[in-house]
């Protein structure tokens, strides 16, 4: 696997791929791969690698944007910081939610213990020293007492959507070993990245859902397909200048 054959889109300012399920993207403390370690792939002719402007968790899939030089990574870090950035996931989670969609407003603060490490927890009265976070949600589709959900985050807490789903709606992540149902991999995907760039034109990417994701296509309808899973298909993804 090769991050340049990941490409969704690049110009001389920015780059998005479609993070694999499985590679972290820093340097795990105990080694291993990562993108840190595979950025020469990205330069692509540039004499730097880029730099990525956000994180995705090591088991979660899809966009992942990166600045090319100084001014546009000045420039994203300001829209992240303003909230200017859309970001769009889908998860499975391991229950039937009771409403059809809603807003989870609830600060999450770190809670750590010898035996179970550190996890996000709700902060609802403040002990932990919380930040703010909230969460736009709504009801893709039902199945076998599973739910697929469209999650909006509005803020940009670690762990948000995970912790979210679990203490926010009462069912966490299908696949998620610290926040949801153990078993298998997590049913959680980045599916669509949309970026102001001031006088550029919007970066507005949706990754392919995931094999993973193969028994929920059906409520995805404008899902794009993944042409590297498709023996078929005779051209990697899209890149867009």
């Amino acid at each position: 696997m090769h991050l340049e054959d990941r490409i969704l889109f690049i110009d001389g300012d920015s780059i998005v791929i479609d993070k694999p399920a499985g590679l972290p993207v820093d340097a795990p403390r105990l080694g291993g791969d990562c993108i840190e370690y595979r950025m020469t792939e990205l330069m692509l002719g540039f004499k730097r690698p880029p730099t990525a402007m956000h994180r995705l968790d090591q088991d979660t899939s899809g966009c992942l944007l990166f600045a090319r030089n100084p001014r546009a990574r000045a420039e994203a870090q300001a829209a992240f910081e303003a909230g200017k950035v859309e970001k769009v996931y889908l998860a499975v989670l391991g229950a039937e939610l009771a409403g059809a969609e809603g807003l989870i407003d609830l600060p999450l603060g770190k809670r750590s213990s010898a035996e179970a490490g550190w996890r996000m927890v709700g902060d609802h009265d403040g002990k932990l020293g919380g930040k703010p976070a909230q969460t736009r949600w709504r009801t893709l589709g039902v199945r076998d007492g599973r739910t697929l959900v469209e999650f909006r985050p509005l803020t940009g807490r670690t762990h948000q959507i995970r912790a979210h789903a679990r203490e926010g709606l009462g069912a966490g992540i299908v696949g998620d070993r610290v926040y949801g149902y153990p078993g298998g991999e997590m049913l959680l995907h980045a599916s669509r990245l949309v970026v102001p760039r001031g006088t550029k034109p919007v970066i507005d990417v949706t990754a392919p859902l995931p094999d993973r994701f193969a028994d929920w296509v059906d409520f995805v309808p404008d899902a794009p397909v993944d042409p590297r899973a498709d023996p078929c298909a005779e051209t990697p993804a899209d890149v867009t200048g």
